[in-house]
């Protein structure tokens, strides 16, 4: 036995069979049409074909999932209002603290504000990656109100970032759950996780899930988090050290891809 689920899903008119883990994300989808078996995880190939056999009603093609061509891309012209690419760090906040600022005074400052502070700071400096072949999507719109704050696509891959304000306060790491300084724990590494399946299953390609916490006086962990990355403000430049994943074109391709508001709505 696999483990693995085929779920098969329509997008865009075309069917697609997707192969998903235990806790819902993909990791590969079968193309009947195209006879194309696209992998995200390539350690898991075998699996993957096991888990299709009783669905393939041929000879296939196995390999990672085709960057879309120079042509295809020349097709896409984005409405402004459909292109994400303009948006700022903390865009979502933004507009919501712009429509309500909420009250002058207040005994506690606005929870929304730290918010944005923390997006805006891990937003710029993941901005600032951009001469080392990065590009840097804020604040993506998903269904059902949820939002990713960052995605960052280069050399090192692609990768859904999640800003956390934590100035000054000690954060404790027991995957799923992130407890900052003396609030409630909260599950908050499993959303990352569904978050970065949603963003695969966007774009059909390998995402990664990242916490970055912002000006926290300590970080402990209980166990090394599964398949996120934890990080802190000042080691987002990091990045620019990761590659040989993604070629320039690739990027390219993938940034385009991304910034088409129309992929997220059925995510």
């Amino acid at each position: 036995m696999t483990g693995l689920r085929v779920i098969p899903t329509w997008r865009h008119g075309q069917e697609r069979l997707y192969v998903c883990l235990t806790d819902g994300r993909n990791i590969a989808w079968y193309d009947r049409e195209a006879a194309r078996i696209n992998l995200l995880a390539d350690d898991r190939e075998e699996d993957v074909l096991e888990a299709l056999g009783p669905f393939l009603t041929g000879p296939v093609t196995v390999g990672p999932p085709p960057v879309p061509t120079p042509a295809e891309l020349a097709r896409l012209t984005l409405h402004p209002d459909d292109d994400l690419a303009p948006n700022r760090p903390g865009e979502a906040l933004l507009v919501a603290l712009d429509r309500d600022p909420g009250p002058a005074h207040r005994l506690r400052p606005d929870p929304r504000r730290h918010a944005l502070a923390a997006e805006q700071t891990i937003g710029e400096a993941l901005d600032r990656l951009d001469g080392a072949g990065w590009h840097t999507l804020h604040s993506i719109p998903l269904p059902g109100g949820d939002r990713v704050h960052h995605l960052a696509i280069g050399p090192g891959g692609l990768f859904s970032v999640h800003a956390l304000h934590a100035r000054k306060q000690r954060v404790r790491i027991a995957d799923p759950l992130v407890t900052l300084g003396r609030r409630d724990p909260q599950p908050l590494l499993r959303r990352l996780r569904s978050d970065a399946g949603r963003v695969s299953h966007a774009l059909t390609a390998e995402v990664h899930p990242v916490l970055a916490l912002v000006g926290p006086s300590g970080v402990t962990f209980t166990a090394a988090p599964r398949e996120v990355r934890i990080l802190t403000d000042t080691e987002i430049d990091g990045f620019a050290r990761l590659g040989g994943i993604l070629k320039p074109a690739d990027v390219e391709a993938l940034h385009a891809m991304a910034r088409d508001r129309k992929i997220w709505t059925d995510v």
